[in-house]
Formats: structure tokens, C-alpha cells, sequence
């Protein structure tokens, strides 16, 4: 129920976006030369940011402020650390199933054998993952989603959404959301456990960009700066943190042709 209900709301944003996006293009007259212009200087990753923007402001500006902030305080203030740690480890624990799933389908079977033997060991010795025996072994705890499958056999991003209240994501990574709570046992969990296991992650997630807060407020355009932030990360996910090094042939010329005048004064 939880699933379908989730579902149900993250399409109702997508459709509404695609409606308001094509009816903004007539709510405006403008010219054609405009239009062109406007076409030149947008992100390609980001064709619905005429309605993204505003779904930022209510974010960052109001949910982030007066609830999600707030209440992470709080819960990282108050909760004893052993017990929040202990329910993080419960609610990632969830999540290993999909990761063993997801390894297998990039071919990583290492990775796989190991999420299987952190699932085994710390749904049993750790008490349904209340504690991590599993990194005694060096059991690496990274998870894979199904958004990286896609990822691995050349399925780009998509078009960058922000999810009202959530944040950033992308078509693909909403895709792989989706599928991954496909998986047992998050198939099967009900309606409010998985809001607990849903909010103990979010107020974790919270807490833990609380040092980079102020690189956002410092930054020009904190939707941007976000955007690119958020791309940088599924990158370096993607490959596992060792993303290719991409050269900017063009800015590679233009710095080469600016060095050979210094060369020719000399």
C-alpha cells in the first residue's frame, strides 16, 4: 500500500510538470528570436526548470527550514547514539536484498556475495540489523539501486526533477526507486513501518549535509548549485566513486591558443 500510495504521488508530480511545462511555453508571448535565445542558454539536463524552481523555493525555503531541519535537530540532539545508529542499521538493512539483486544484474558478484553475507549475518547475529557485525569482516556497506543498473548499461539521467519536499532526482533515478521497492522485503513491509524505516533515512540524510549548509546559502544560485551537486553524486556513484576524467576539448584549445601568445611574447 505504501508503495502504490508513494507511486501515486511521485506520478502525479511527473504528469503535473509535463502539463504546466507545455502550457508555459503559450502563457507567454513572446518572439521567435527569444525563444531561440532561451533554448541556447538552458541546461539540457534541465528542461523542466521552469517549474523545478519553484518546487526548490518550496523545498529548501519552507519544508527544509520550518520541518526537515528542525526535526533532524531534534532526533540527532536527543536520540541516544547507540539507538540511532541501531535503527539507521535496521532501515539499511532493508535495503540489501535490492543491492544483492542490483550487483548481480552490473555483473559484480563480488559486491553481491558480499551484500548477501552483510543481509545473513546482521538480519541474524545483529539482531535484524540493529548492530553491523558484518564490517568486522570488511564488509563494504555500499548499496547499489536499480537507477545504477540503468546507469551501467548506458541509460542516461533523464530530465532533472525536483520532487517537491524531497529534492533533487531524475527520471532514472525515480524509475529505480520505483523498482527497487519491487524487492522483498520492502514489497511486503506496511504502510507504517515503512514510513518509519522512510523517515529515519531522511532525517539521517538531513543530518548529514548539515556541514555543507553553508556552501549552499554562500552559493549564487542555490538551485544550481544543488543541481550540479546532484549530478556530481550520481556520477561518482555510478562508478563507484572513480568517475572517467572528462576533457572540455574546446576549453583545452582555447587555454592552449592563450598560452602559445605568452609563448610568442616571449
Amino acid at each position: 500500500m505504501s508503495s502504490a500510495i508513494t507511486l501515486y504521488f511521485r506520478l502525479l508530480i511527473l504528469v503535473s510538470i509535463l502539463i504546466l511545462s507545455g502550457c508555459s511555453t503559450t502563457s507567454e508571448q513572446q518572439s521567435q528570436d527569444e525563444v531561440n535565445e532561451s533554448a541556447d542558454v538552458s541546461d539540457p539536463r534541465d528542461p523542466f526548470e521552469i517549474i523545478n524552481r519553484p518546487f526548490w523555493t518550496f523545498t529548501w525555503d519552507y519544508v527544509d527550514k520550518y520541518i526537515a531541519k528542525p526535526a533532524s535537530d531534534v532526533y540527532t540532539t536527543y536520540t541516544p547514539p547507540f539507538l540511532r545508529t541501531g535503527l539507521y542499521n535496521m532501515a539499511l538493512n532493508l535495503n540489501e536484498p535490492a543491492s544483492i539483486i542490483n550487483n548481480v544484474l552490473q555483473l559484480k558478484f563480488t559486491d553481491a556475495a558480499k551484500s548477501t553475507g552483510r543481509f545473513v549475518l546482521n538480519s541474524t547475529i545483529g539482531l535484524f540489523g540493529f548492530y553491523d557485525p558484518a564490517s568486522d569482516f570488511d564488509w563494504s556497506g555500499e548499496q547499489e539501486e536499480f537507477g545504477e543498473v540503468l546507469g551501467s548499461y548506458g541509460i542516461g539521467d533523464g530530465p532533472y526533477l525536483v520532487v517537491p519536499g524531497l529534492g533533487p532526482s531524475s527520471v532514472r533515478e525515480e524509475v529505480g526507486d520505483y523498482v527497487d521497492r519491487l524487492y522483498w522485503p520492502l514489497a511486503v513491509i506496511d504502510f507504517w513501518p515503512n514510513i518509519v524505516r522512510l523517515g529515519i533515512l531522511a532525517l539521517e540524510k538531513r543530518s548529514a549535509v548539515r556541514d555543507q549548509e553553508q556552501l549552499i546559502v554562500e552559493s549564487e544560485d542555490p538551485y544550481e548549485f544543488i543541481k550540479n551537486a546532484y549530478f556530481q553524486n550520481m556520477n561518482f556513484k555510478l562508478y563507484d566513486g572513480n568517475p572517467p576524467i572528462i576533457i572540455n576539448e574546446a576549453e583545452e584549445a582555447e587555454i592552449d591558443a592563450f598560452l602559445d601568445e605568452f609563448d610568442d611574447i616571449d
